[in-house]
């Protein structure tokens, strides 16, 4: 058997696919380029493909939208709790403060009781200038106190209240209504509404009350 020539007529030349020849190695034929190779590789996706993909963007859209929200919450909780902390803090740091204060006011009520008591009890022979001196001073430090909010609490005629008096002894009298204040011992001091320590008092029992 004589093989047939292949240079004969161009119908003779065996067809090359252009699938299978890249390069393009057929006789007379265009290389592909590299845009056209890449176009092919593109995937298509189906209306299936892409209703399941909205699905899914859908679903995660939502579970960032119930993210946020929680987020949004919590972020919103956190700074309700810092907003009460600080507030606490305030109140607290006010707490101590005016406790400090009130310890050394208190401490205070007891020298202006010694100048009180001095004042009440002058010697005869004692110079006039010392007393003046000595009321300066007392003036001067119940100044102080009062600018502090320091108030003396009525007594004297004052029925008696537990919450503002202390007594140390009920007298029998027919002078004096009863359950009334008719002595100061020692005298009692408040800050702003705040009881500092009650008035001592001496209290009327009057027995003809009715």
């Amino acid at each position: 058997m004589t093989d047939r020539p292949m240079n004969g007529h161009p119908d003779d030349e065996p067809s090359v696919d252009p699938r299978h020849d890249p390069a393009g190695a057929g006789h007379g034929r265009r290389p592909r380029t590299r845009a056209e190779e890449r176009a092919d590789a593109v995937h298509v996706p189906s209306r299936t493909e892409l209703v399941e993909r909205v699905e899914t963007l859908e679903r995660e859209l939502e579970a960032a939208r119930s993210e946020a929200d929680e987020n949004l919450r919590t972020g919103q909780r956190a700074t309700a709790d810092l907003s009460n902390f600080r507030r606490r803090t305030e109140e607290e740091r006010v707490a101590v403060i005016q406790l400090a204060n009130a310890i050394l006011i208190t401490k205070l009520l007891a020298v202006l009781d010694d100048f009180d008591r001095a004042l009440a009890n002058v010697p005869d022979e004692v110079h006039e200038g010392w007393i003046e001196g000595v009321q300066l001073v007392e003036r001067k430090l119940r100044s102080l106190l009062e600018s502090e909010g320091v108030s003396p609490i009525e007594a004297v005629g004052e029925p008696f209240d537990p919450n503002l008096h202390e007594a140390v002894v009920h007298e029998p009298t027919t002078e004096h209504p009863d359950n009334v204040v008719i002595g100061e011992v020692q005298r009692g001091y408040r800050l702003r509404d705040r009881v500092l320590r009650p008035a001592l008092v001496r209290v009327a029992n009057n027995p003809n009350k009715s």
